[in-house]
């Protein structure tokens, strides 16, 4: 009997602790974040500002989108290194249980003789005394390791609901957004378009720094000065949406083609804002970059965004920091194909591609001196 409860003991050994953060935690987690951007929708129409409530609103739900897609992979990767182990220990759980079991079902006086004498008796309950923690230890073990993966299962199962009333949200926060852009008058403007000489403009250039150069002409009753110098900020400033850097200035793509400016990897339909307080030079579509939209922070200095699918605002407006000015283009991805990805173990995918070039003085400068892109600068 002793024999083998040490043999169980020494077979079962502990299987690996997972890395925080819990997947678990962090898939209730974005659950949460998804319910706190749902309440705050519901309370949007009522906001005094219901373009900045809303911006703030499509954020919280890309972020726990994005949290919850996450939270679902690493619960999956979580949950196939249990089955995985648990398997392969097949046969040393059974051993494992199967001398629980004997000790459980045999009386302590019994278990404690030992046909050699009292001497041996006393051998066999010392070594037993000592024996029984560790069999305990590793039984609890193995019952928490088994209570994780139903824990990790039923959320799986809940994360349908959870993802379907998400990407319901994020859809009708983007509509209303769109539709209070449109309503938005109160923007001040620095000047008013020409769209005669815009037309002309877009006509004659063959480039993006043929274009820069040319909008000046194209206002009309601007007024004098600039917005405040933001030079302070340099390099401390966010990216217009989320993702990720694809292609950094100066480096070529698969084609051999390299342009000034960083690519930014993005997924469908994210949300695209202004940095910092800007005047709208120019939004719509120009040369091969798509929809375009230029931004002059301070006088002399452009920023310049491309391959939007949707554009905001008016040429001439002046945008608060923070004002959304786009979203990118593609499809939500479908929840089935979340889940699959999730068990695969991977994320959603960036599938569409935001242009960032920014222009001192009509010159172009690498992005990266002026954005926070995990890059030292």
């Amino acid at each position: 009997m002793i024999r083998a409860c040490l043999t169980a003991l020494c077979l079962a050994s502990a299987l690996p602790a997972w890395a925080e953060p819990d997947p678990a935690a962090l898939a209730e987690a974005a659950a949460e974040r998804l319910d706190t951007a749902a309440t705050a929708l519901s309370k949007a129409d009522s906001a005094r500002d219901r373009v900045k409530a809303l911006s703030e609103t499509l954020r919280a739900y890309e972020d726990g989108l994005e949290a919850m897609r996450e939270g679902l992979r690493r619960v999956s990767l979580r949950e196939a290194q249990l089955a995985s182990e648990l398997q392969a220990r097949e046969g040393e759980v059974a051993r494992l249980l199967g001398a629980l079991q004997s000790l459980s079902a045999t009386p302590a006086p019994v278990l404690m003789l030992h046909p050699d004498g009292p001497a041996d008796t006393a051998r066999a309950g010392m070594l037993l005394a000592d024996v029984t923690p560790a069999l305990t230890e590793k039984a609890d073990r193995l019952r928490a390791q088994l209570e994780e993966v139903s824990t990790l299962r039923s959320l799986q199962q809940n994360a349908v609901e959870t993802l379907e009333k998400g990407l319901n949200g994020v859809q009708q926060a983007r509509a209303e957004l769109s539709q209070a852009m449109a309503d938005r008058t109160n923007l001040p403007r620095r000047f008013t378009e020409d769209p005669v000489k815009t037309a002309i403009l877009i006509a004659s250039a063959e480039t993006l720094s043929g274009f820069a150069s040319g909008l000046s002409q194209i206002a009309e009753n601007e007024a004098p000065g600039s917005l405040p110098d933001i030079a302070h900020r340099k390099g401390q400033l966010p990216l217009p949406a989320q993702g990720v850097v694809l292609r950094r200035a100066g480096e070529a793509d698969a084609t051999g083609i390299s342009r000034p400016g960083l690519i930014l990897a993005t997924r469908p339909r994210a949300l695209v804002s202004t940095p910092t307080a800007a005047t709208i030079r120019y939004q719509g579509p120009l040369l091969d970059y798509g929809n375009v939209m230029i931004l002059e922070p301070q006088a002399g200095l452009l920023f310049v965004f491309a391959g939007l699918d949707v554009v905001y605002g008016q040429i001439g407006q002046v945008l608060p920091s923070g004002s959304p000015i786009g979203l990118m283009g593609g499809q939500d991805a479908e929840i089935g194909a979340i889940l699959s990805q999730s068990g695969n173990g991977a994320g959603a995918e960036a599938t569409e591609t935001l242009y960032i070039e920014i222009r001192e003085d009509n010159v172009p400068v690498d992005p990266e001196t002026w954005f926070t892109t995990g890059k030292d600068n």
